[in-house]
């Protein structure tokens, strides 16, 4: 059973009254127990048969970004900018563990007891919570994530790895210096590899004013620039007016809506279709 919460005080600003609903997943990959928010589109009941894509975000806590981001996608669907859609947050236990490679950085391995657990956080978002979604909400089976810094990094390197995991990837600032650059150095290859799976994929990359975070985000706009192949849509957009603290409220709303933005075909089966005219007599 799902179970309803409204967020607390100290949140980022959800909207008035807005109601979020929550479980919890026993992992086996973690050893640990995670909590898991949901939003939910307006209109949407369990009884229905409606189905929607699904937007993951790590960070995902009350007390983290899922709020902001969840009345984002809120604003956008009242707008007809998307089309209805969930966000499911994964709050955090052990952030810099999940969201980061391997390393062997002295002052990387400073920051926190464990680290470098990002195959095994990303194999429990495949294996264990993709499948509870699926069986908890009427996913339409089309995926995107978002993320910033850290999980920004972790957007980023689960595209390389592992591009069939999601449609739609959101990567804000992501910490790409991690490892001394470890990822970029490993991307030619790894593109080169998951070439077949990269076409229909959506990439948007976002970079604030940040010596050690504008400069790795414009490499790997310069390797997809010369390597993506046809089919992957991505974009690169640097925010040198935006800062590391200030950089995900200020692009979320642009990103969501234009990395779900409908179809020409979806935007054409929505519209209200015209009843011929009688005939004059």
């Amino acid at each position: 059973m799902l179970a309803l919460l409204v967020a607390p005080a100290g949140a980022a600003e959800p909207a008035a009254g807005q109601r979020y609903e929550s479980f919890t997943i026993q992992s086996k990959v973690l050893g640990e127990t995670r909590r898991i928010n949901v939003y939910t589109p307006p209109g949407y009941a369990a009884a229905g048969r409606d189905r929607h894509p699904v937007l993951y975000m790590p960070d995902g806590g009350l007390q983290e970004d899922f709020p902001h981001v969840a009345q984002t996608v809120d604003r956008a669907i009242a707008d007809g900018a998307i089309a209805p859609m969930f966000v499911v947050g994964i709050e955090n236990t052990e952030r810099k563990r999940d969201m980061t490679g391997p390393t062997e950085v002295a002052e990387e391995l400073a920051l926190a007891p464990r680290l470098g657990g990002s195959a095994r956080f990303r194999a429990f978002i495949r294996d264990e919570l993709m499948p509870q979604v699926r069986q908890r909400l009427r996913s339409d089976g089309h995926d995107g994530i978002v993320g910033e810094s850290l999980a920004g990094l972790f957007v980023a390197e689960t595209f390389v790895r592992e591009p069939q995991l999601f449609e739609v990837y959101i990567a804000i600032s992501p910490s790409l210096w991690w490892s001394r650059d470890a990822l970029l150095a490993q991307a030619p290859q790894l593109l080169r590899e998951h070439a077949s799976a990269l076409p229909g994929r959506r990439l948007r990359l976002y970079s604030a004013d940040e010596d050690n975070i504008a400069p790795q985000s414009q490499r790997l706009a310069d390797l997809l620039r010369a390597q993506a192949p046809d089919g992957l849509l991505w974009s690169h957009q640097p925010r040198p007016d935006l800062t590391h603290g200030t950089i995900y409220r200020g692009v979320e709303v642009e990103a969501i809506r234009a990395a779900f933005a409908p179809s020409p075909s979806q935007r054409a089966a929505s519209r209200p279709r015209k009843h011929a005219a009688p005939p004059r007599k």
